[in-house]
């Protein structure tokens, strides 16, 4: 009989759906939402009514999409944690009740899992054991994936995430929210080695990030002093420069961690894997150090319900499901 999964992502402002069948992904639907930008970041408050809005729509798009009905399906699926608790809380309830409904098997996925397992959705997958960079606005990881369901965070950020290094300096460029993709997209004709922005000095395979946001902050500050049009005028050569650090603190310990594991299949994940010069920066990386490199599509790299489906599938196998009594929770370790 076909495993049949509704998966429903609503950890953050997005409210995702998406069916899975055998395995393979056959529809993913968003509802963004817009309203955030006017207030420079997401709202919770905000986010979980519009969740309540768009779920209905955005599940029945996907189910029609897929060509499935909701009498065949097997299991629903819904991101249990991390996130924002009134937005879980609106996808877990809605799983709950349409599970109940059905009879059929509950599956609390964890985010983080999730984004690591979007490279499982696409041919070519990584071999296990493989690394993953998993990197957002929340996260900044280096996980050791020994099985589907087996992984270990053997790297993280002792502050900021990349993603929030991203916005924040985007911020204080002036540029409107979310400040991430823009530094992605003026970087695109940029120097990257223009500015020199100093690489922290962590130990072992952690991340720090809030030590380069400050000397951004000083480096613009001190410079408009001179001329109050430095970023106008320099503003492609001051993003590709940002841009470059971040990715060159990412990717060194990487690096450092294949060398200390033996590792040589590696993937990224998160919603920064979505950023072109990470993107283009993994394979430079590949060649140069003999590496496989993953990287998942871009509709599978920012929150999504597809991410979700294909964990799913994999806790279904195990027989690893939820109870109606299943908690949603702001933060969760793996």
């Amino acid at each position: 009989m076909s495993v049949k999964i509704l998966a429903i992502e609503s950890s953050c402002d997005d409210t995702g759906a998406a069916v899975l069948v055998d395995g393979k992904v056959l529809s993913n639907h968003i509802a963004n939402q817009k309203i955030h930008e006017q207030y420079g970041g997401v709202v919770p408050e905000l986010a979980s009514r519009a969740h309540q809005e768009n779920i209905v729509p955005v599940v029945d798009i996907a189910l029609k999409t897929a060509g499935v009905k909701r009498e065949e399906l097997s299991a629903i699926a819904f991101t249990q944690s991390p996130g924002l608790i009134g937005s879980l809380l609106v996808g877990s309830c809605f799983a709950k009740s349409m599970a109940m409904a059905l009879d059929i098997p509950l599956i609390g996925v964890h985010h983080m899992q999730a984004h690591v397992l979007a490279n499982f959705i696409d041919d070519p997958k990584p071999d296990f054991p493989f690394l993953c960079l998993t990197v957002s606005g929340g996260h900044t990881q280096i996980v050791l994936c020994e099985s589907p369901l087996r992984m270990r965070v053997i790297g993280e950020t002792l502050d900021d995430a990349a993603g929030e290094a991203f916005d924040k300096s985007a911020k204080i460029l002036g540029l409107p929210y979310p400040g991430g993709p823009l530094i992605d997209k003026y970087a695109k004709t940029g120097n990257p080695y223009r500015f020199k922005f100093t690489e922290p000095k962590i130990p072992e395979l952690n991340f720090s990030f809030s030590g380069l946001k400050t000397g951004i902050l000083y480096f613009l500050q001190e410079n408009q002093q001179k001329n109050p049009d430095f970023i106008q005028e320099n503003l492609a050569d001051i993003c590709a420069s940002i841009q470059e650090r971040i990715i060159s603190i990412l990717l060194n310990k990487v690096v450092k961690a294949s060398e200390e594991t033996g590792i040589r299949d590696i993937a990224i994940a998160g919603g920064v894997s979505a950023n072109s010069g990470l993107r283009s920066a993994l394979e430079v990386y590949g060649k140069k150090y003999h590496w496989r490199t993953f990287i998942p599509k871009f509709e599978y790299c920012t929150d999504n319900a597809g991410m979700i489906a294909i964990t799913a599938y994999y806790k279904f196998l195990a027989g690893d499901f939820a109870g109606l009594d299943a908690v949603p929770t702001a933060r969760a370790a793996f």
